[in-house]
Parts: structure tokens; sequence; C-alpha cells
């Protein structure tokens, strides 16, 4: 009797697990995307650079603000946390103008990879920034007492974005920086954020054996990272910005003359480079 009741118990217990795969479909035969909130629709979508026009004010201020409008924006992926220079961001173009997303989650490059579009719903979320870089995320008070705008959950982020298509790496290009115009206010505030390559520059501290951020208290860093000169260009106008977590923090840096890629963020009047990986710096032609 024992044998028939397992046996019964068995054919039971298969006949559920059959009954539950089938209400559990593959998210392919769904055509929807695994991530995200897939009932936003692309209504009431501003570009980045009115949503920056609209909180001019408010970036150029280091402040933040709600967004109470039901308002989105879409953009391409130009940058995330793939090689860890970038750390809890993901920063989109949309060809008007960029911005920085922060996210309280690692791993982000897994399902935003660049290259891919994204739709994201600001409505309740806030814009603002850290030394004049625009951001999106929540608020978050430091140890000193400071408020500004910082990582939302990742809990929160996925009811605000939705992928859009797949990723296409190749439809991100970076602009080319223009150094004579790097210490215009305009070009500053409307070019922060984004992809760009600058050319035929040298790394000052590059002799062949110094690496890109050494954690070992031979270069001076500020939150664990380290800022890399230009030769012939002020520390207080363009550096290359490299994290000692990042997985090229210990490379040899480059010498002679340069391309560096990267995403071209800003802390006040100061320009700073984050690569994304170790492939955005490569010998001049």
């Amino acid at each position: 009797m024992k044998h028939i009741k397992y046996i019964f118990m068995a054919f039971v217990c298969s006949l559920m697990a059959s009954c539950m795969a089938d209400s559990y479909a593959d998210p392919k035969d769904t055509g929807e995307a695994p991530y995200g909130n897939n009932s936003l629709t692309e209504e009431q979508v501003i570009t980045i650079a009115q949503l920056k026009a609209q909180y001019a004010t408010v970036i150029a201020n280091s402040g933040m603000q709600q967004v109470e409008d039901n308002i989105k924006i879409k953009g391409t992926v130009i940058g995330n946390d793939i090689q860890g220079n970038i750390y809890n961001e993901v920063i989109i173009d949309d060809g008007t103008s960029a911005f920085i997303i922060c996210i309280a989650q690692g791993g982000i490059y897994g399902y935003l990879p660049v290259g891919q579009q994204i739709l994201i719903d600001l409505k309740g979320l806030y814009v603002g920034a850290y030394g004049q870089q625009g951001e999106i995320g929540t608020p978050y008070t430091n140890a000193s007492g400071s408020t500004y705008v910082s990582r939302m959950s990742r809990f929160l982020w996925n009811k605000h974005f939705k992928l859009l298509g797949t990723a296409d790496p190749k439809s991100v290009t970076p602009i080319e920086f223009d150094l004579s115009r790097m210490n215009d206010a305009s070009y500053l505030e409307e070019n922060c954020g984004r992809l760009m390559t600058v050319k035929g520059v040298e790394l000052s501290s590059a002799n062949g054996t110094a690496v890109f951020a050494p954690s070992d208290g031979s270069v001076s860093l500020t939150a664990n990272c380290a800022n890399r000169t230009f030769k012939g260009i002020s520390s207080s106008d363009l550096v290359l910005r490299t994290s000692t977590y990042a997985d090229f923090a210990g490379n040899i840096m480059p010498t002679g003359k340069v391309n560096v890629t990267g995403v071209f963020t800003r802390f006040r009047d100061t320009w700073q480079i984050l690569m994304r990986t170790i492939d955005d710096i490569e010998p001049a032609q």
C-alpha cells in the first residue's frame, strides 16, 4: 500500500508541476521585457534638453525638486557600470542632451547595456544636481547633514522605466570634445553628461609605470577616485577621473598622445572624464 501511495503522490506532484509550468510563460513568448514597467506608454515625452531647461535653476544651484507633472523622457544608454568606474548610475542621451540616472543597484549593465533605449516616467522622482551635474533620483542626506539627489531604490526604479526594443551598441557614437570651448559656460551646461572624445592629449603623470588609480596612498584621492591631469591643461578645467574600484584602476597609463572617450560630467566648472572601459583610451592616430 505504501508503494502505491508514493506512486500516487508522485503523479499528483508531476501534474501540479505541469500546470504551474503552463502559468509561467517565457518572457520571449510574451513579447514583454523581463525588467521594468511594461505598462508605461510613450505619451507626454519631452526631450532631455527641455528637462534641463525646465529645471535649470535647480540644477545651477545644485538643489533638487520632485517632479509633479506627468512627463517622461526617453534616451539611449551611453554609459553604465560595466567595469566599475561608473557606480550605481546609468547615463542616457536622446540626441539633444544627456542625463545621469542614480540607482542603488549593481550590475546595471546586465539589463541596460550601451545602446539600449529606455523610457522613464519622471513623476514622483527628483531632478537635481551634485556640483551642478544634473541627476535624477531621490533625496539623500549625508553624515554632515547635506541633502542632495542620489540613488533611488531598485524597486522604485523598476516602476519608472521601460525597455524599448533591443540594444544596438552601434547606435552610440561619441561626440568630439572641442578643447577650444572648454571654458565656455554654455558648452559645459549643454554637454555635461554626454559621451565625448578628447583627441591628441597627454596624461601628465604617465611615465610607463604609473597606473590610473592606485590605492596605496601614492596619489591624493577624492571619494576613492584619482583625478589625472593632462599636459598643458589646468586641473581646474579638465581631469580624467578613475575610481580605485574600476577594473582598470591598476592598469598602467599609456604615454604619448592619446584619444580619451568617456562620459564627460562636471563638478562645478571642471570637466571630469569617466571612462567606461579600458578600451575608452587609445593611442592618437
